[in-house]
């Protein structure tokens, strides 16, 4: 009887375990690591959740809305920036410079920005950790 319960509950486990692995992605599925582009523009929210950190920005040149997909909130922590420090940057100018989408879509990975108070932020490759 506790084999067949222990079974169950393995089966279970492995079940989620392969919900959570098909979710995350290799960035170079979904953006083209050879289209590097630059924006100014406001910054209008910003989602500290894991997987990946997301900002929202209106783009200053052209008006697009952005969405810029980032490094999971336990890289930023580790290098001393908070959730706080991007809650300053909503509704401020930032420039950032990233890659953009394959599908040409308004959705780019973010590998540097420059916040409100001049410091810029240097974001490692997608997939290596500092």
């Amino acid at each position: 009887m506790k084999s067949r319960t222990w079974g169950r509950w393995a089966a279970a486990a492995c079940l989620l375990a392969t919900g959570s692995l098909w979710a995350h992605h290799s960035p170079s599925a979904i953006f083209d690591m050879t289209k590097k582009f630059s924006l100014t523009g406001t910054v209008t929210k910003v989602e500290w959740v894991n997987p990946h950190i997301v900002i929202y920005m209106d783009a200053k040149d052209t008006g697009e809305s952005w969405q810029l997909e980032s490094n999971p909130p336990a890289w930023f922590r580790r290098v001393g920036v908070t959730r706080a420090d991007f809650a300053k940057a909503i509704g401020q100018s930032v420039t950032i410079e990233g890659v953009r989408a394959k599908d040409g879509s308004l959705y780019g990975y973010l590998q540097k920005i420059t916040l409100p108070d001049g410091n810029a932020l240097e974001l490692v490759s997608p997939g290596q950790q500092p």
